[in-house]
C-alpha cells in the first residue's frame, strides 16, 4: 500500500510540473528529468532497505533469552546477534545443500570438514554470543564468499553444453573453493584456540597431580 501510494505522489509531481509549464510556456522537461531521475533512485534504495528488512528471526525462547541477558548483551546487542546468526545459518544450510549437489565439492569439504567447522563455529558462538566479534572474518567475509562462490560453481558446472573456456573456468573456480574452504577451517581453529590451550594447561597439572600422586 505505501508504495502505490509513493508512486501517486511521485507520479502527481510530475504532471503538475508538466502542467505549469504548458500553462507559462516554460521547458521544463530538463528539470522534471533531473527531479524524476533522483525521485526513483530514492524510491529504489527504499524499497531495497525495506526488502532487506523483511526476514522474519525464529521466535526466541525464554531459555535463549536469559542466556543472552545472562552473557551481558543489551536489547540492541541480542537482535543483532539473532539477526547475524539467522543469516549465518541460512547460509550454512545454502552451502550444505550445494555440497551435496556436486562431487567434487564434496571432496573438498571431506578435505576441509567445512561443513562441521561452520556448524561448530556456529554452536560456539551461541554458546558464547559475547565472542562475535572474533569471527568477524567468518561471518562476514569467508562463509558468504564460500556461498556464493558454490552457487556459481553449481549453476555453471549445470551448463548443458561445455567449451574449453568452461572447464578452465570450472577448475578455477574449484580451486578457489578449496583455499576459501582452508580459510573457514582456520577460522575455527583459530577461534577454539583459547578453549585448547587452556586444555593444554589443565591437562599438564593433572599430569603433574599423577606424577607426583604416584611417587607417593
Amino acid at each position: 500500500m505505501k508504495k502505490k501510494t509513493k508512486g501517486l505522489v511521485l507520479a502527481g509531481i510530475l504532471f503538475l510540473l508538466l502542467y505549469f509549464g504548458f500553462e507559462t510556456g516554460t521547458d521544463l522537461i530538463p528539470f522534471i528529468l533531473v527531479v524524476g531521475g533522483i525521485c526513483l533512485i530514492v524510491y529504489g534504495v527504499s524499497n531495497r532497505r525495506n526488502n532487506g528488512q523483511t526476514s522474519i528471526l525464529p521466535v526466541m525462547t525464554k531459555e535463549k533469552e536469559a542466556h543472552y541477558v545472562e552473557s551481558g548483551m543489551s536489547e540492541k546487542e541480542i537482535e543483532f546477534f539473532r539477526e547475524t546468526m539467522n543469516q549465518t545459518k541460512k547460509q550454512i544450510l545454502q552451502l550444505q545443500e550445494n555440497i551435496n549437489k556436486n562431487a567434487k565439492l564434496k571432496a573438498i569439504d571431506l578435505r576441509h570438514d567445512t561443513l562441521r567447522a561452520s556448524k561448530a563455529m556456529f554452536k560456539e558462538l551461541v554458546k558464547d554470543p559475547q565472542k562475535l566479534h572474533f569471527a568477524n572474518h567468518f561471518l562476514y567475509t569467508h562463509l558468504p564468499n564460500m556461498v556464493d562462490l558454490t552457487d556459481k560453481f553449481i549453476e555453471i558446472n549445470g551448463h548443458e553444453i561445455k567449451t574449453k573456456e568452461t572447464y578452465e573456468k570450472i577448475e578455477e573456480s574449484s580451486q578457489i573453493i578449496d583455499q576459501m574452504a582452508a580459510l573457514i577451517a582456520k577460522d575455527y581453529q583459530q577461534f577454539v584456540a583459547d578453549d585448547l590451550e587452556d586444555l593444554d594447561i589443565e591437562l599438564s597439572i593433572a599430569k603433574q597431580s599423577l606424577k607426583r600422586d604416584n611417587s607417593l
